[in-house]
């Protein structure tokens, strides 16, 4: 006799939890997620479906693979995944789990997922995330972006918190993980950020005027 497991039918897709690292094209065009561990090498968007990290044509989740998106039940649970050292630049994620899954304990490994908000942890000196700047690494075709603030990014390729949301798509909210009540209207980090911006632009366009001008000398 085959045991079979029990079979689930909500009303709504669940809602789950994970942490992931925020990516950029190479090419500013697009923009994604990595895992932090078994799936890193495979970027997803948004709405995306899971395949088989080992390349098994088998579809996702197997009950005898380890393949699928995971995530877990309950927010404070990715939180605490926040805590290590290797995750630290990762931004927390809620998810609708969608198509076949597999319950477990404490989460869900399943066929396809829609990234809901994204949380996006403060800089590494402790102050808000102003903008999402170039972590120095990533995968083929993909650099990893993490938050900073406005005196943090420097001269670092950059993008503000609302454009990696436009260009992640398919409704995604962004935020930031702020120490209480967020609050209204452009502070002194975000003001910081746009300053540095507008003076990377200022450089770039300096600079091809001094290319020009020694052009029409020559």
């Amino acid at each position: 006799m085959r045991l079979r497991l029990p079979e689930e039918r909500p009303t709504e897709p669940p809602t789950g939890y994970k942490i992931a690292r925020l990516v950029l094209s190479h090419d500013g065009a697009r923009a994604g997620f990595t895992g932090v561990s078994l799936g890193a090498a495979l970027p997803y968007g948004t709405l995306d479906a899971a395949h088989c990290v080992y390349g098994r044509r088998h579809a996702a989740p197997h009950r005898r693979c380890d393949c699928g998106f995971h995530c877990v039940h309950e927010r404070a649970d990715a939180e605490a995944l926040l805590c290590t050292g290797d995750h630290r630049g990762a931004a927390l994620l809620e998810v609708a789990v969608l198509g076949a899954y597999i319950r477990f304990e404490r989460g869900f490994r399943y066929a396809r997922q829609r990234v809901r908000t994204v949380t996006v942890r403060p800089c590494g000196c402790g102050a808000r995330a102003a903008v999402l700047a170039d972590a120095g690494w990533g995968r083929p075709g993909w650099r990893v972006v993490e938050g900073v603030c406005g005196a943090c990014v420097g001269r670092r390729t950059s993008l503000r918190l609302a454009e990696f949301a436009r260009l992640a798509g398919d409704g995604v909210t962004v935020a930031e993980s702020l120490p209480g009540a967020p609050s209204e209207g452009m502070g002194v980090p975000e003001l910081v950020a746009e300053a540095a911006l507008l003076q990377a632009r200022l450089d770039v366009f300096q600079g091809e005027l001094a290319r020009l001008a020694r052009e029409e000398r020559g």
